[in-house]
């Protein structure tokens, strides 16, 4: 069976399960904290990152080489990426985007709130860790902090830069949709559209998800007003709708 390196809670390790889930691949998640994962990515031959996805002749390191790969293993009419030159690269130049710019900010944003609220959220964080890791980032939480600030490069006040970088990324896409349209390239759900949606996990916190996510009623309050102004903009409710009609997972 292929093995999935992962950090659980990750959006852009979502981005890769959803990816596989929905060509019918047959993996097995190995999820890891932030820091120890690094050391697994590297032994199985990929980067310092996850997801790792390690097949039967290749070791794939990256989220969008992985939902590449398993969207070559769908008939052409289930694809995510259309087969035409011009549509394809239209579709991967979102994808692009969004992995750049929604991907990191919104990622760093949450970081930034989760930290100042303390352990309260590493229950969900660890979600199937090995339980010396569970324990580990527990004891060592200011360690983890400093290690994941600076992998994040998290300053002081990146914060407010981040949110406005993030809703730019929502405004983008909610004048994407302003046509009518269904999906962000037409009529068909693609690969933007699971990027984008996998990606605005840390703002949205979908309830549907490879894990369990906190909801904001259990949420401190910063993060919680984020979360909610963010399903009500018009882009994560699409993300949301996105989810619930193709995200086909059940998180108990």
């Amino acid at each position: 069976m292929l093995r999935l390196l992962t950090i659980p809670i990750s959006h852009y390790c979502e981005k890769a399960r959803w990816a596989l889930d929905r060509a019918g691949v047959r993996y097995r998640e190995e999820p890891h904290v932030q820091g120890v994962h690094s050391f697994h990515a590297r032994r199985a031959g990929g980067g310092a990152t996850v997801p790792v996805l390690i097949t039967e002749d290749r070791v794939i390191g990256e989220s969008a080489q992985i939902l590449e790969w398993a969207d070559e293993r769908l008939a052409p009419e289930q694809r995510l990426l259309p087969a035409d030159a011009d549509e394809r690269a239209a579709a991967l130049a979102l994808c692009r985007r969004f992995d750049d710019e929604l991907g990191p900010k919104g990622r760093r944003l949450m970081y930034v709130h989760v930290f100042a609220a303390g352990r309260d959220m590493l229950s969900f964080n660890n979600a199937g860790v090995p339980r010396w890791e569970d324990r580990a980032i527990r004891w060592g939480w200011p360690l983890a902090t400093r290690f994941v600030s600076r992998a994040l490069e998290i300053t002081p006040g990146v914060e407010t830069a981040d949110e406005a970088d993030v809703w730019r990324e929502l405004d983008f896409v909610a004048g994407q949709l302003a046509d009518g349209r269904p999906y962000l390239l037409g009529e068909r759900f693609g690969a933007a559209d699971l990027t984008f949606a996998a990606l605005a996990a840390p703002v949205i916190v979908p309830p549907v998800y490879g894990v369990r996510l906190p909801q904001p009623d259990v949420m401190p309050a910063p993060i919680a007003d984020i979360v909610r102004r963010a399903r009500e903009h018009p882009a994560g409710r699409f993300a949301l709708h996105v989810i619930a009609e193709h995200r086909l997972v059940t998180v108990a």
